[in-house]
């Protein structure tokens, strides 16, 4: 099927990387008007003509986390009431993951929650990185491109083992996948960090299981959050006779204390993708290093848009 003619919105949390997924298309970012009223309301008008158009709106859901949701809702209701052909949501970062099933009675499922709004918002398709699980896909009934970051990450890691004898570490048995698919392409061993959680971002007990004494251990996570976890994984390898340490995360949340913990950890570096654009204190940290994915997004845009295969993409983990 044929859509009209591609055009690239933004919403007001990453500008700076909805740009430079611009440019890698040749395109002009579209000029989306975004101010509040005095109560906190969320207004938005579109200042292109957009009739008919194929249209990609940019915006992760990362920190405020409620505002940029609500924020990309009410541009997509705009955009869909402005006639345009189809809507892509990009979220880079799709908030919400980590609520992605019921852990206690009376939950909620908040995941399946945000994928009806997108939806009923007027989402025709989903662009996402790296999601905390696999099966929030499931949780839509229009098509989902879920990419991972590791082909952008991959060749941080690389560079590590070409200098040291290196293990990939998961810190948690849901991210055995992920690091067994980044040892495997690298050809190195996989340790595991089985850890017990008495409450979100608390860990009460942790053991290494594998071989970590006299490597450079490379922490692979999606995201890190509060660095709590990963910090003291971190701490953890080296008592177990790690010679160094590193982390490489798709998602750089950073919330709270992160960017301390990381500082006064024993990681020699952070990495992180731009799928979250970085505050102040995280940018102007040494240890935190960033690797963009706005190439890999835009190349996923120009092949949905020309009807192309996006499943070279999938990288690693695909």
């Amino acid at each position: 099927m044929q859509y009209g003619p591609l055009k690239i919105l933004s919403g007001g949390a990453s500008p700076s990387f909805a740009r430079r997924l611009a440019e890698h298309l040749g395109q002009e970012l579209g000029h989306v008007h975004i101010q509040r009223f005095a109560d906190g309301e969320v207004f938005v008008e579109v200042g292109d003509n957009i009739r008919g158009r194929d249209v990609f709106v940019i915006q992760s859901t990362c920190p405020p986390v409620n505002e940029h949701l609500m924020e990309l809702l009410v541009i997509m209701d705009a955009v869909k009431r402005a006639s345009a052909d189809r809507v892509t949501v990009v979220t880079p970062y799709f908030g919400y993951a980590r609520q992605d099933r019921k852990v206690s009675p009376r939950t909620p499922i908040s995941a399946k929650l945000v994928a009806d709004l997108l939806q009923v918002a007027g989402a025709d398709r989903l662009l996402t990185v790296d999601l905390h699980a696999g099966q929030i896909q499931g949780f839509f009934d229009i098509p989902v491109d879920h990419l991972y970051a590791s082909s952008a990450l991959i060749a941080e890691v690389r560079r590590i083992t070409e200098q040291h004898d290196v293990v990939v570490v998961s810190p948690d048995s849901g991210g055995v996948p992920r690091a067994r698919a980044y040892a495997k392409e690298l050809g190195v061993p996989l340790a595991v960090i089985d850890k017990r959680r008495d409450r979100p971002n608390e860990i009460a007990e942790m053991r290494i299981v594998g071989d970590v004494e006299g490597r450079y251990a490379v922490l692979v996570d999606d995201m890190v959050d509060t660095a709590g976890t990963l910090t003291r994984a971190a701490g953890a390898l080296k008592q177990k006779g790690a010679v160094a340490v590193s982390a490489v995360c798709s998602h750089g949340v950073l919330s709270g204390p992160a960017v301390d913990r990381v500082e006064d950890s024993v990681l020699e570096h952070l990495v992180v993708s731009d799928t979250i654009p970085l505050r102040d204190h995280a940018e102007a940290c040494n240890k935190i290093r960033v690797v963009s994915v706005a190439a890999l997004l835009g190349e996923a845009i120009r092949r949905i848009h020309t009807g192309d295969s996006v499943s070279s993409l999938f990288t690693l983990e695909g």
